[in-house]
């Protein structure tokens, strides 16, 4: 295939995922994909070309769905740029991975000011009045235990409010990682070299991670599911940030030893699940950070 042929074929791939915003079931995948084809865009393209690209996605999109393809065309271009602008400057892997999630962060955070002032939509109480009629929907039903309680359930949605900056987080540091592992190999097929993540084997948090994890667990213990002062909030918003960074760590471990023992590279990815499944299973990744762990198991 030719190089020439290349931008409209990922022209093509980008509108073709614009229409899977119509088709239920096919959207949830496919939306976790759009911001690929405008990383390897503009990273392949001049400005001005890229803008050309754009519009005519874009036009195309308004023309056989409607706005809907606008709105979450635009909502992925700003991210998608950064991350395209840093491989151009031969940017680390770490840093465009870092641009993306703080770009994405951007967008969520736009999204609901652009909601809540423009449109006079309060999400975060939206939310709250779902989960209130989902749980008396449930309980008119008979499936909720006999204890719940209304209380609980508005527990549950002080909660899930608070948690909303971490679930963020991790959602835009998800959607950029998977987004830097699928564009680099696109744009390493067209002969564009992007700098590669480190590999999982030689991941390792500062072991200043266990302090902060120590600390904010022993604030937590002190806490009650009223307190919703700022530095409570940053207590339930930084325990599960930290958790899902030593889930990480937990799963780097797996790998480094995979290698060490000469380990298929399926066990690794096998060992992962439970991890994933199980949130205490990443007290693994604070000991591999706390101690030296990987010495014991170091080829001499």
């Amino acid at each position: 295939m030719k190089t020439g042929y290349r931008p409209l074929l990922w022209s093509a791939a980008a509108l073709v995922l614009l229409f899977s915003i119509a088709v239920p079931g096919v959207n949830v995948l496919t939306i976790t994909l759009l911001m690929v084809p405008y990383v390897v865009l503009y990273t392949m393209l001049p400005a001005a070309a890229f803008a050309v690209h754009m519009l005519a996605i874009w036009v195309a999109g308004y023309l056989l769905i409607g706005p809907a393809a606008l709105i979450v065309g635009l909502f992925f271009l700003i991210p998608g740029i950064v991350m395209g602008h840093l491989y151009k400057k031969k940017a680390s892997a770490r840093t465009a991975i870092t641009g993306g999630t703080l770009a994405l962060l951007g967008q969520f955070l736009l999204e609901l000011l652009i909601l809540q002032f423009a449109f006079d939509i309060a999400l975060l109480s939206e939310m709250g009045n779902i989960i209130r009629e989902n749980f008396a929907t449930l309980s008119r039903d008979g499936l909720l235990p006999g204890y719940w309680t209304a209380d609980m359930t508005e527990d549950l949605i002080r909660t899930a409010m608070q948690s909303l900056p971490v679930m963020l987080i991790i959602v835009s540091f998800l959607y950029a990682a998977v987004t830097h592992y699928l564009a680099r190999r696109a744009l390493r097929s067209s002969g564009i070299e992007v700098a590669a993540f480190q590999q999982a084997k030689d991941w390792m948090l500062p072991r200043s991670f266990v302090f902060y994890y120590l600390i904010a667990i022993l604030f937590d213990l002190f806490m009650t599911t009223k307190d919703s002062t700022y530095f409570s909030v940053v207590i339930i918003n930084l325990l599960p940030l930290l958790r899902f960074a030593f889930t990480v760590q937990a799963i780097g471990f797996f790998f480094f030893l995979a290698a060490q023992k000469n380990w298929p590279r399926v066990v690794p990815i096998l060992l992962t699940v439970p991890v994933l499944l199980f949130p205490p299973l990443s007290l693994i990744g604070v000991i591999d950070v706390a101690f030296p762990l990987r010495k014991s198991f170091t080829k001499p």
